[in-house]
């Protein structure tokens, strides 16, 4: 396998990674402190969604009379707790991206610019 490719948009050829040069990248600090940075987020806010959903399950089982109170017509305690799980789904995917961009993205693009311009190529 060739070990330079010419890009298209410049004369400087890129250096393609060497299987052995991931394993480096992936025991480095850069890449330690990126996984922590993803896992700050992650975690957290998988637990917080998860036990938003099993409070909802719990309550839609153990308090039927609670969530079958009307809140407006038809609309019952039920129905706006069950929506809220969509609305919550699409805070969380945005406050995600929010993340992402700011966070993740950034570390994520020093490290590829490591591995494709190392030093000594």
């Amino acid at each position: 396998l060739p070990r330079k490719v010419e890009m298209t948009d410049s004369t400087r050829a890129q250096h393609i990674p060497t299987p052995k040069e991931f394993l480096e990248v992936s025991q480095s600090p850069e890449f330690a402190s990126l996984k922590t940075t993803f896992r700050s987020f992650a975690f957290p806010m998988t637990i917080a969604f998860l036990a938003w959903y099993l409070g909802y399950i719990v309550t839609a089982t153990y308090a039927t009379s609670f969530v079958q109170r009307p809140v407006f017509g038809v609309i019952t305690v039920g129905m706006v707790l069950g929506l809220a799980q969509f609305v919550t789904a699409g805070l969380i995917t945005w406050a995600y991206v929010r993340f992402a961009d700011n966070k993740l993205d950034p570390a994520a693009e020093a490290i590829r610019t490591m591995m494709e311009n190392p030093k000594d190529a």
